[in-house]
């Protein structure tokens, strides 16, 4: 359990206050710009990392650093059990039936353009109809454009409404031309949505669709049961989970892995190797040419030690009231449009504009005034940006260490933003 004040809830066993949590993040510390607190709203960007993480990759370099899967010496193994470990914590994480169905990648898009590359050029042809949303990040719409491209496969997408909810009926009357593919983002960077993912799957499937859902927004933020789901492939990224960069996650069913062929040639993937052919390692290293992250693998396990210690239904509810409460003071301030649906329906994500302040002007004030910090821009989400008419957005992002005490301070800094501009 998370609590919101600075004591815990009186019988709630393993309960931690907000403020004890923030102590674990070095990071939320420090000052910025002469002394101003550091108020870190950027989470969806990319998440803080406890100390337990950083400790970890450190104590890795410094004690057991050696690669892994080759040596057979002490060290080495260390290093290769380390990893393995981390495998299997976020299988478990997200209950996949074998760590052989998680793979490490380097990150979401990575993930994303290894199904369309290995899976895509196996079994989309010219003709073939792969739907998306109106609202998918670029790392879930460009490989596809990519693919639709070199195989001659079509593009359709379902719109969203201007409450930012998917249009479903659409979705509905598409899904009778049999699509092969289906691919969705579980919760959107952007507007916050989440999307009622196990419903689209089932009818993808009952229409002979394949799924793959862009977990990189759902994943850190709420509880994600890849069987329940019944999805086909699903991938995300550490460095929204409290874990470190250059490390992510792509799942997928083991039938469907063990008929694709290799994303990358090179080391680690192969079994055997001969001048003119070669054969391929078992799942999941088929796909994991030369040296991993290993480091980074073992951060990646530390940081989803460190959200079980907290529980994911935690961590939701914690984002749902942080969520609430932040739209509440925004909607209060004159001039200032929120996107997307009410909190009940949305993630720890808030895109708005604030009069005519362009949000990299606004981003600039928050920052050097009162010590915010906020992302501006189209959020790799042009197309979503086109449907509303707008070039950019303002986005407030939330996570475990976020107080109802920070919303208060970007308020405050909205309101000087509009006394700056005299609005």
């Amino acid at each position: 359990m998370i609590t919101s004040d600075h004591t815990t809830t009186p019988g709630a066993a393993g309960s931690r206050t907000v403020a004890d949590i923030r102590k674990d993040f070095p990071i939320l510390s420090r000052p910025v710009h002469g002394g101003k607190p550091f108020v870190f709203l950027d989470s969806g960007a990319s998440s803080q990392k406890p100390a337990a993480v950083i400790e970890a990759m450190d104590h890795y370099y410094r004690t057991y650093h050696a690669n892994v899967h080759r040596g057979v010496y002490e060290v080495s193994e260390e290093a290769t059990a380390a990893m393995e470990k981390a495998r299997v914590k976020v299988a478990r994480f997200i209950n996949a039936r074998q760590s052989k169905q998680v793979i490490f990648t380097r990150n979401t898009s990575e993930g994303i353009n290894l199904v369309a590359y290995s899976w895509g050029w196996a079994n989309i042809h010219a003709g073939d109809l792969i739907i998306v949303t109106e609202m998918e990040h670029h790392s879930n719409l460009v490989p596809w454009q990519l693919l639709a491209q070199r195989t001659g496969a079509r593009l359709e997408f379902i719109p969203i409404d201007d409450n930012g909810l998917l249009r479903l009926d659409v979705y509905e009357e598409l899904l009778k031309q049999q699509p092969k593919l289906v691919a969705f983002t579980q919760m959107s960077n952007v507007l916050g949505t989440i999307t009622p993912a196990q419903q689209i799957i089932a009818q993808a499937h009952e229409a002979g669709a394949i799924t793959l859902v862009d977990a990189a927004q759902s994943v850190p933020h709420l509880p994600v049961d890849v069987q329940a789901l019944d999805v086909d492939f699903l991938s995300f990224s550490g460095h929204k989970m409290l874990g470190p960069t250059g490390i992510g996650v792509l799942y997928g069913k083991r039938a469907l892995l063990e008929a694709m062929p290799p994303f990358m040639g090179g080391g680690s993937m192969i079994r055997t190797v001969h001048l003119r052919e070669s054969t391929w390692a078992d799942l999941p290293w088929k796909f994991e040419a030369g040296t991993p992250a290993i480091a980074e693998a073992i951060g990646l396990g530390v940081a989803v030690d460190y959200l079980n210690s907290l529980g994911m239904n935690a961590v939701l509810q914690h984002e749902r009231e942080i969520t609430a409460y932040a739209m509440e003071q925004l909607q209060a301030i004159p001039g200032l449009k929120i996107y997307g649906p009410d909190a009940s329906q949305r993630g720890g994500v808030i895109s708005f504009t604030l009069d005519d302040i362009h949000p990299h002007d606004l981003a600039s004030i928050l920052d050097q005034e009162v010590g915010v910090a906020i992302r501006a821009g189209h959020h790799c989400a042009q197309p979503l940006m086109d449907r509303y008419g707008l070039s950019a957005t303002a986005r407030a992002s939330f996570y475990v260490y976020t107080t109802k005490e920070e919303i208060d301070v970007l308020v405050q800094g909205l309101h000087k933003a509009q006394q700056i501009f005299s609005l």
